[in-house]
């Protein structure tokens, strides 16, 4: 009988032993989904002029490529997109990109802001008519749709498990409200809302 009980005592110290031992290491790599969150974010949110002076610099660096070589070009290229890419997150990317300039008039105007995650929020529809009420709501609701699958794709591309979208989206949240042009609303960490 103390034998079984000597054994038992064993296998349970033992279990616990290598219970201890093992450790659950999730991993959040939060620096490559903030850099990533910044290079979205300015990419979606480019000025108009810089989107004019684009195509000469790509022709520039066309230029450069033939003269430089076959091997050059995919380096030189690579430089311009984010690592954190895919079909999917392009075209998001692409999509928010379109519909920025229906959302900045908002912006500028107070009736919508940046909230703390990573949402487009509806502050106000003072002055708005009936059909400007219906397109904000409209551009905010197809905005937040595409950023909620944006954040859950990012995490995809990362292999951070959908149960840390919340993280991704608590970055992108930063990102967007830093973003914000002055005099947009912004909402701080605690719920208050600021013009920037």
């Amino acid at each position: 009988m103390k034998t079984k009980f000597v054994g038992l005592a064993l296998f349970a110290v033992s279990l616990t032993l290598i219970l201890a031992c093992i450790t659950v290491n999730i991993y959040f790599p939060e620096a490559t989904v903030k850099k990533a969150a910044d290079e979205i974010v300015e990419e979606i949110r480019k000025k108009d002029a810089e989107e004019k002076t684009a195509p000469e610099a790509i022709k520039k660096e066309a230029r450069v490529s033939r003269r430089a070589g076959f091997a050059l070009v995919p380096a030189a290229f690579a430089q311009e997109e984010t690592n954190v890419s895919n079909p999917a997150i392009r075209a998001l990317k692409d999509a928010m990109k379109q519909r920025f300039p229906g959302l900045k008039p908002f912006f500028d105007a107070g009736n919508i802001g940046e909230n703390n995650k990573g949402l487009v929020e509806v502050r106000g529809e003072g002055g708005l008519n009936l059909k400007d009420k219906a397109a904000l709501r409209g551009l905010v609701k197809d905005e937040n749709g595409n950023r909620m699958k944006l954040y859950a794709e990012v995490a995809k591309a990362l292999n951070i498990d959908a149960d840390q979208v919340g993280r991704v989206q608590k970055i992108f949240a930063e990102s967007w409200i830093k973003a914000a042009s002055s005099g947009w609303w912004v909402q701080k960490d605690a719920g208050e809302w600021v013009k920037k």
